[in-house]
């Protein structure tokens, strides 16, 4: 237990300072900024992002720059959490932003984070509404914004009465958190900005009508995420596993590319988008981190994190019987996008540090004490002994 406190004391002092170091110390780059170049070699990115930090700590926000900010927000999945931090980004670089997530205050789903940390956002200028996006001019009571940054809707049925209400209100800039899902396999991995998407997803028919009702207009696509708040499993799934002494059944060989960032990331990334309007308008970028990571090496850096050893175990999901979206958190394939779009007009560059990032996971982790939890692993279990091997007891 004492530990359990210590890791609860460590992850606040991270997630909270962390954060606000990078929320109000993150300055932004003027448009004008020299382009990085699509065809530079890997340890030249590579050298660019350690640089990065003390590159962005010499620039600073305008005064005149400053906007006012509509961010509709999912209530649910991952996606969730963009929205919570790409508020207090804006907030701390002195914006105006009302986050304006859908459906009830009083309803169980924000007794969660982040909705259960929104008074972050208010104790820093911010302001939080809930209501239909369907009626969005009746949420926000008839007040008027710069940008809307639509973080809720997967197709043109739940997001066209947004855009529709932000063009008749004369709003100059309209930003939506899109999906890397929507890209077609590609035997080139990984995807960048331009490759071929799946025209029958939902968001792809958001993004055309987007482009079609503003000449400032943006859409983002993310993949997996990690950061404090966030509600949709991801490095949790595996911390589960190690710290029981459990296998970690991987389907397939391990060796699949995914790409998971800090979403601390994806919120800068944005924030850059608002204060350059003009780089970003008509742009798709890919809103992930500049490395990727295997599967099998995403649960060796769990387990260096929580500081215990891990056993992977690797499994054909035909074979054993079990759906491996149900069992796995992350697509059985390649699945990776490169952000060479926000690196090249927005000057972006990635912070995430997946090593050092779930170590501040981890200490979260522990000191909400799901550790400590009872819990079942029946799909685990049924994978283990189609392979061979004892279904692991529970233990916690």
């Amino acid at each position: 237990m004492a530990f359990a406190a210590a890791a609860a004391s460590t992850a606040t002092a991270l997630a909270s300072g962390r954060l606000s170091a990078a929320s109000s110390a993150r300055p932004r780059r003027a448009s004008s900024r020299p382009s990085f170049s699509l065809s530079a070699s890997p340890r030249a990115v590579a050298a660019r992002r350690r640089a990065a930090p003390a590159a962005r700590a010499a620039v600073s926000v305008r005064a005149e720059a400053k906007k006012s900010v509509l961010v509709v927000n999912t209530n649910s999945g991952g996606h969730a959490v963009i929205g919570f931090y790409v508020a207090k980004e804006l907030l701390a670089a002195g914006h105006a932003v009302t986050v304006l997530t859908v459906g009830d205050e009083g309803s169980d789903k924000m007794k969660k984070p982040p909705f259960s940390r929104f008074s972050e956002l208010t104790s820093a200028g911010g302001k939080t509404v809930w209501g239909d996006p369907a009626d969005v001019a009746a949420a926000v009571g008839g007040a008027s914004f710069d940008v809307v940054l639509d973080n809720n809707g997967k197709d043109l049925d739940a997001v066209k009465p947004v855009v529709d209400w932000a063009k008749s209100s004369g709003v100059g800039q309209f930003l939506f958190i899109s999906s890397a899902g929507i890209y077609k396999p590609t035997e080139e991995p990984p995807h960048v900005e331009g490759d071929a998407v799946k025209e029958s997803a939902g968001h792809v028919g958001v993004e055309k009508y987007i482009a079609e009702q503003f000449g400032s207009w943006a859409s983002f696509r993310p993949q997996y995420m990690i950061g404090s708040g966030n509600n949709k499993d991801c490095e949790e799934w595996f911390f589960d596993r190690i710290v029981r002494g459990r296998p970690v059944p991987i389907p397939g060989n391990g060796m699949q590319l995914t790409n998971i960032a800090h979403v601390r990331d994806l919120s800068s990334m944005l924030a850059l988008a608002v204060e350059s309007p003009g780089a970003a308008a008509g742009r798709i970028f890919n809103c992930v981190s500049d490395r990727a990571v295997t599967l099998d090496g995403m649960a060796r850096l769990c387990a260096a994190a929580a500081g215990a050893a891990v056993e992977i175990v690797h499994y054909d999901p035909a074979a054993a019987g079990v759906d491996a979206k149900k069992a796995f958190p992350f697509r059985n394939m390649h699945f990776y996008a490169e952000p060479r779009a926000a690196k090249e007009v927005l000057g972006w560059a990635s912070t995430t540090n997946l090593a050092e990032d779930l170590k501040e996971r981890y200490a979260e982790y522990a000191g909400s004490g799901r550790g400590d939890k009872a819990m079942t692993f029946d799909l685990d279990d049924k994978i283990l002994a189609a392979v061979g091997k004892a279904p692991a007891g529970v233990s916690v």
